[in-house]
């Protein structure tokens, strides 16, 4: 497979001129943190529960994309597929304190865990209060009973959108983590990849994978999925992802969701709405009722091929922090 093509300067350079493209972008609403990587709002009020995202760079929008309105209020960001180190954490911490804490949310990788855990500690020497909440959807990572080893993929997304409304709105840590965990418990997705991704340094596949093969459940890096197969129909294999998804949670008859499909990086909008007509095919079959779809690229992986599917069961708390609007610039919602 030969190196990726990409539009850059310096290979090695590409993490701080995404971020000062993004705050550019922003057009003043969100600024870079001084000596960090960190993005945080312009403006925050005095009082709110600050909502921190973070992770690797390389998965754009997210993470550092979902900031804005009733969505994350900063996010510590990390260079290519790689945990955010603990002083930047930090340094973003400080910025979103206004007296209430903070609440860290982001997906379940080892870096990432180490690193939020260590800032956690350092803030609260500070005498700031954080909560921690990860991401955990990925439905092919590991078992039901052993859910807390499962990987963040795209139901980040939903996370963001909830914890983001109600950090808007509630005046405590607690109450943020408590609908936050809540729906965490109530998201599913599942991945599949037909092309690996590439490193921007090298241009470098980040996995292998035969031109007529699949691999369902596969991670956002190029983690093991759940099997290897060769290529499917399209109706098949969404068939087998809807499955899966609702067999975990379970979802139910009479269950209401939202939906997203989401673009690994290179995945055309022809092929995603394809995917969606089965999917809700096969969802109105069950007797689900989908509240709402969503349809693009939001966790990506460079130029990967493939695309996601994410679930997340509403009742009425969770469908009414779903419905606030929201504005940023990987993600809005009127």
């Amino acid at each position: 497979m030969p190196a990726a093509k990409k539009i850059v300067n310096d290979p090695a350079n590409v993490v701080n001129e995404l971020l000062e493209g993004l705050v550019e972008s922003y057009d003043g609403k969100i600024k870079k943190l001084p000596g960090v990587n960190a993005l945080v709002k312009t403006h925050l009020p005095p009082g709110k529960v600050g909502l921190l995202i973070g992770g690797g760079s390389g998965h754009e929008p997210l993470f550092h994309a979902f900031i804005g309105e009733n969505m994350a209020d900063g996010a510590a960001c990390g260079h290519i597929f790689a945990a955010p180190a603990p002083d930047i954490i930090l340094e973003a911490t400080r910025a979103l304190n206004q007296g209430n804490g903070v609440l860290y949310l982001y997906g379940n990788y080892a870096g990432d865990n180490m690193n939020f855990d260590i800032a956690a500690e350092m803030a609260a020497a500070e005498g700031i209060a954080t909560h921690t909440v990860r991401i955990w959807d990925d439905v092919a990572a590991a078992p039901p009973e052993r859910m807390d080893e499962r990987r963040g993929i795209a139901g980040d997304l939903f996370m963001i959108k909830i914890a983001g409304g109600v950090a808007a709105t509630a005046t405590t840590l607690a109450e943020v983590a408590r609908v936050t965990e809540k729906a965490r418990a109530n998201i599913r997705s599942i991945g599949v990849a037909v092309r690996a991704g590439s490193i921007p340094e090298t241009g470098e596949p980040t996995f292998e994978l035969g031109d007529d093969e699949i691999e369902i459940g596969m991670g956002l890096h190029g983690e093991p999925g759940v099997a290897r197969e060769k290529m499917l129909p399209a109706d098949a294999l969404v068939e087998k992802m809807v499955d899966r998804v609702v067999q975990d949670l379970p979802f139910k008859r009479g269950d209401e969701v939202c939906m997203l499909l989401n673009d690994l990086g290179s995945t055309t909008w022809m092929e995603l709405l394809i995917a969606s007509r089965q999917a809700h095919r096969l969802l109105r079959a069950r007797g689900i009722t989908i509240h709402d779809t969503v349809v693009g690229s939001f966790c990506t992986c460079q130029e990967m091929a493939g695309f996601s599917i994410t679930l997340m069961k509403l009742d009425a708390e969770l469908r009414r922090y779903y419905d606030l609007p929201a504005s940023s610039l990987g993600f809005s919602k009127r």
